[in-house]
């Protein structure tokens, strides 16, 4: 069973990526009524994530498939008892991506001001949905014998993944404005700076509350230390990245937001291991990393897979980040209309 818990690292692996990238993306999203005072702003705003948006979003894909694959269990319970926010989410992100497309059309303020909102709620109601689910698997949902979700969406509204959901949120959005800052020039700049100053202090505070209850709900386990030393270093990088903002270093607090965001999901793996989705009624309903995996053969061959494509899936991203590294202008933008 070595390559089942191995797998269960990849996958924790491709949702870091997933809301390390894909959560500049929503914060971006999520700052056009606080940045954008004109269409020219907010044009600057998707511009800064356009040309790597619909890549971060692949690790999603790529994550659903490795836990598809390598959980079928966990897989079928999650999404069958998470139907519907993960419906929502799925809505929310089609939403996003037409926006993205159709909002050029220039067809008119109102036309283009509609799909700015659902540019907004498209990136809001993911950030948020994400931490609902995380935070209900690490706290426990309701299963029956056979490993089935016997509650609703109200089950998992409840105020440990409500406080889930605002803190993925909040960071989401102080990452996403830093990397404004980290992309813009001028007044933009500034005024992105200024919004993470704010964001960021209230993200600190919310994160904190969260990181503490997760904890205590943990006390009692065998690695307890190791929760404990992840949710360190998440509050650590969140403090330096809310330090690096205010001093003007937004290079380094678009890394320190990313690793906070890295540091936070491991508090959350760390904290569900070595379960995948304990049940809070019967401990004997729920899955495991042992019981929810698939065979040896099907995990050995996965593994070669992704030994061979996961370099070069890295290495790709890497040079569209660096090739798309410059910093987006007023001027370009206004330019590129006429």
């Amino acid at each position: 069973m070595d390559l089942a818990y191995l797998w269960f690292f990849i996958v924790g692996f491709f949702f870091v990526g997933y809301f390390v990238l894909d959560g500049f993306d929503f914060g971006v999203g999520m700052s056009l009524p606080f940045l954008g005072r004109d269409d020219t702003d907010r044009r600057v705003l998707i511009n800064t994530i356009g040309p790597v948006w619909d890549m971060n979003e692949t690790w999603l894909i790529v994550a659903g498939a490795a836990l598809f694959a390598a959980f079928p269990e966990w897989y079928a319970s999650m999404f069958s008892g998470f139907y519907l926010a993960l419906l929502l989410i799925l809505i929310a992100l089609i939403l996003r991506g037409v926006s993205f497309e159709y909002r050029h059309q220039n067809k008119g303020v109102a036309w283009t001001k509609w799909f700015d909102r659902m540019i907004v709620v498209g990136s809001a109601v993911p950030a948020l949905l994400w931490g609902v689910a995380f935070a209900n698997l690490i706290q426990g949902v309701p299963m029956d014998a056979d490993h089935n979700f016997t509650g609703d969406l109200f089950t998992l509204l409840n105020p440990y993944g409500l406080l889930g959901g605002l803190t993925t949120l909040l960071l989401f959005f102080t990452h996403g404005v830093v990397f404004v800052s980290l992309k813009t020039e001028g007044d933009l700049r500034l005024r992105a700076q200024s919004l993470a100053r704010t964001s960021g202090g209230i993200s600190v505070l919310v994160a904190a509350v969260f990181l503490g209850w997760t904890l205590l709900q943990h006390l009692d386990a065998p690695h307890f230390w190791l929760i404990a030393t992840f949710a360190l270093l998440a509050a650590v990088f969140l403090i330096a990245a809310w330090l690096f903002n205010a001093v003007g270093r937004e290079g380094w607090a678009f890394a320190a937001m990313a690793l906070t965001i890295v540091f936070a999901v491991g508090t959350i793996l760390s904290a569900l291991f070595p379960n995948v989705m304990p049940a809070s009624n019967i401990p004997a309903n729920g899955l495991t990393i042992e019981n929810a995996s698939s065979s040896p053969y099907t995990l050995n061959l996965m593994t070669w897979v992704a030994a061979l494509s996961l370099p070069l899936i890295l290495a790709y991203q890497s040079w569209t980040y660096w090739v798309f590294r410059k910093r987006i202008t007023r001027a370009a933008v206004l330019s590129s209309s006429h």
